[in-house]
C-alpha cells in the first residue's frame, strides 16, 4: 500500500502546498502553513463532510410556506440569562455553537454551568472532555452546585467513541471540551492539526443536523486572538461566541460574532464568583459603580453592543513626554482612531505633540463603533487642561477629519439608558428636527469639535 504523502495547509485560508512555505501565496499571511495528512483512500473511511452534505442535499424539496418556524419552537433554555439572550433566546436543536476564548477565561465553567442547568430540568446532557479526567470535571461541577444524575461525563479524545456514546444516551445537549484535543482515528496527523480540527468539526455538524441534538464546542484562541485551527472552522458552525476578559477579575464579556438564529454583536457581562459565573443583568450600573467623580480625564459615553445600549466610562491620562518619543496607548479603543483624534485636536490648537497620551475603557470592554469619538476627545482634553467633566454629562458623537461632529445611530435608546441611570446633560451632534428627548435630560448640540469643547469646559 502506498504511503500517504504529507502536504501543508494554510490555517487561515485552506491553501494546500506539497512543501512548507513561510508565506501563504493565496492569503499572504505569514507562518500559517502547517503539516496536514491527506484523508484515507478508502471511501468508507474518508471525510464524512462530503457524504453529509450529499445526504442533506438529497432530501426532497418542500414549499417554504410548509416549513414553519421550527427554530423558535426548538429552543433549549440554559437558564443562564446572559447566555440565553446572546443566543437569541436559547440553544436551537440541531445547531452547533463554538465558544472561543483565552485559557482561564471561563469557557469550560460557562458550558459546564449550562450543562448542569439543562440536566437539572430533566434533560440528558453528555459532557465529553479531552482535557480533564472524570474526577476533575466532577469536582468542578460540585463547586458550581449540585450536579444532576442526567449529566453524563466522558473523558475521551476519540471522536468516534464520543459520537457512539451520544447515540447510545440520546442526550438533548452534547458538550465537547475542546475541539483541539479530539481526533478522528482513521485520519492521519497529530491531534489539533488543521485537517483533524476541520474533520472533527465537520462530523460534529453532521451529528447535530442528523440527530437534532444541540452541540456545544470549546475552541482555544491563538496569541492574535483568533480561533486556533483553520478559518473554515467558523464557517462550519452555526454560532460563534467569544469569551473575553482573560484571567483578570472581576468581569468577563461574552460576545457573539456569528449567529444564524439571532442577532450578531450581542454582548453579555458575567462576574466570576466562587460559585461560578454570575450573569450581570444591569451592566451599565455595574460598570459605573466605582467611578471616581470630580477628576479630570474621565467621561461617560453610550455604546451599542448588539441591541443593548451600555454606559461606559472612558478615561484618559495626558502627561509630559520626551520630545521625539511620545507614547500613544489605547486600551479598549482602536489605536488608529486615537491617533486620528489626536491629530484633529492638534488642528484645533490643543498642544499634544510633546505629551504622552493614554486612553482606557473601564471594565476591560472594547468600543468598536465611532460614536465614542467625541467622548475620547473630551477625556483627552479634560486631562490636558486639568478640568473635570461633570458626572452628570453623557458625551456622544462621531468626529470627522475636519473636526465636524456627526450623528450616531439609535440615539434614542442611548439617551433613554442615560436618563434611566440619572444623567441630566448630554453633549450630542446636531439633532434632526423634532427628535424626541427623554424627560429630565437636557441636550446640548455641537456641530464641531471646538464648539463641543466650549460647551463642556466653558459653560
Amino acid at each position: 500500500m502506498a504511503r500517504s504523502r504529507i502536504r501543508y495547509e494554510c490555517g487561515a485560508c485552506g491553501y494546500q502546498s506539497p512543501k512548507w512555505l513561510g508565506r501563504c501565496p493565496d492569503c499572504k499571511e505569514w507562518n500559517t502553513l502547517v503539516e496536514a495528512m491527506p484523508p484515507p483512500a478508502d471511501p468508507t473511511a474518508g471525510s464524512i463532510r462530503a457524504r453529509g452534505e450529499r445526504s442533506l442535499t438529497e432530501a426532497a424539496p418542500v414549499p417554504i410556506t410548509e416549513v414553519g418556524n421550527a427554530v423558535e419552537d426548538a429552543r433549549v433554555v440554559t437558564g443562564i440569562e446572559e447566555f440565553d439572550r446572546i443566543l437569541g433566546g436559547g440553544l436551537v436543536r440541531g445547531s452547533i455553537t463554538l465558544v472561543g476564548g483565552e485559557p482561564g477565561v471561563g469557557k469550560s465553567t460557562l458550558l459546564l454551568q449550562a450543562a448542569m442547568s439543562v440536566a437539572s430540568a430533566g434533560n440528558a446532557v453528555l459532557y465529553a472532555s479531552g482535557e480533564e479526567s472524570k474526577a476533575q470535571v466532577s469536582e468542578r461541577a460540585r463547586r458550581l452546585g449540585v450536579p444532576s444524575d442526567q449529566l453524563f461525563i466522558q473523558a475521551e479524545t476519540d471522536l468516534g467513541r464520543i459520537l457512539a456514546a451520544s447515540d447510545k444516551l440520546d442526550p438533548q445537549v452534547v458538550v465537547l471540551d475542546s475541539v483541539q484535543t479530539v481526533f478522528v482515528a482513521e485520519l492521519g496527523g497529530t491531534i489539533g492539526n488543521v485537517s483533524q480540527v476541520r474533520e472533527v468539526t465537520s462530523r460534529l455538524v453532521q451529528h447535530a443536523k442528523s440527530t437534532g441534538r444541540v452541540v456545544l464546542v470549546v475552541g482555544h484562541v491563538t496569541k492574535g486572538g483568533q480561533l486556533a485551527g483553520p478559518r473554515t472552522l467558523e464557517h462550519l458552525v452555526d454560532t460563534v461566541i467569544y469569551f473575553e476578559g482573560g484571567s483578570h477579575p472581576p468581569y468577563r464579556v461574552l460576545r457573539s460574532e456569528k449567529n444564524r438564529f439571532g442577532a450578531t454583536g450581542e454582548l453579555g457581562l458575567f462576574e466570576m464568583a466562587e460559585s461560578g459565573l454570575k450573569s450581570v443583568s444591569e451592566p451599565s450600573g455595574v460598570l459605573l459603580r466605582d467611578r471616581a467623580e470630580g477628576r479630570p480625564g474621565t467621561v461617560v459615553t453610550a455604546s451599542m453592543e448588539g441591541s443593548r445600549p451600555l454606559l461606559i466610562e472612558v478615561q484618559s491620562l495626558v502627561a509630559p513626554g520626551f520630545p521625539g518619543s511620545v507614547r500613544r496607548s489605547a486600551l479598549g479603543v482602536d489605536a488608529g482612531r486615537l491617533a486620528m483624534l489626536v491629530a484633529v485636536l492638534a488642528k484645533a490648537d490643543y498642544v499634544l505633540h510633546d505629551q504622552d497620551i493614554f486612553v482606557n475603557v473601564v471594565g476591560g470592554l472594547r468600543i468598536t463603533e465611532t460614536a465614542a469619538d467625541l467622548a475620547v476627545a473630551a477625556a483627552v482634553v479634560s486631562s490636558l487642561m486639568g478640568k473635570a467633566i461633570g458626572s452628570d454629562w453623557l458625551v456622544l458623537g462621531e468626529v470627522g477629519l475636519t473636526g465636524e461632529v456627526r450623528q450616531v445611530a439609535r440615539l434614542g435608546r442611548r439617551l433613554e439608558e442615560a436618563r434611566r441611570h440619572g444623567f441630566c446633560r448630554a453633549l450630542l451632534p446636531r439633532l434632526p428636527e423634532a427628535h424626541p428627548i427623554p424627560d429630565g435630560l437636557t441636550c446640548f448640540e455641537a456641530g464641531s469639535l471646538e464648539q463641543a469643547m466650549q460647551l463642556l469646559f466653558e459653560a
